[in-house]
């Protein structure tokens, strides 16, 4: 009986031993690789976005209230009418209310 347990617990210890083996990486990452660098937009430092430079998937991501069909009404907007003179052109625009305004009103510049 004495044989069987200690077999058992040699087993046990090789198995153990083959599984950290096996999930231990085998080589170490090379230190030389650069770092990931992410690249930061004028937008995204100062926070705000503008009007005229935007297109659709970032107003769509920045503005609260924007979707899909909003941002490309910005963008067509734009891009019929001319450049934004002001924030407050933007109630021109079909879907854009006077409450999505206000919502972003602090997040838009125009240049």
């Amino acid at each position: 009986m004495r044989t069987g347990y200690f077999y058992s617990l040699v087993f046990a210890l090789l198995t153990s031993a083959s599984i950290a083996a096996i999930a231990a990486p085998t080589a170490k990452p090379e230190a030389g690789n650069a770092p990931l660098v992410l690249e930061v937009s004028p937008k995204a430092q100062s926070g705000k976005v503008d009007l005229n430079q935007a297109d659709a998937p970032t107003l769509q991501r920045e503005l609260a209230g924007v979707g899909e069909a909003k941002a490309k009404a910005i963008v067509a907007y734009r891009e019929s009418n001319g450049p934004f003179a002001s924030v407050d052109e933007l109630l021109e625009v079909k879907g854009i209310g006077k409450a999505i305004l206000d919502k972003n009103r602090e997040k838009l510049e125009v240049n």
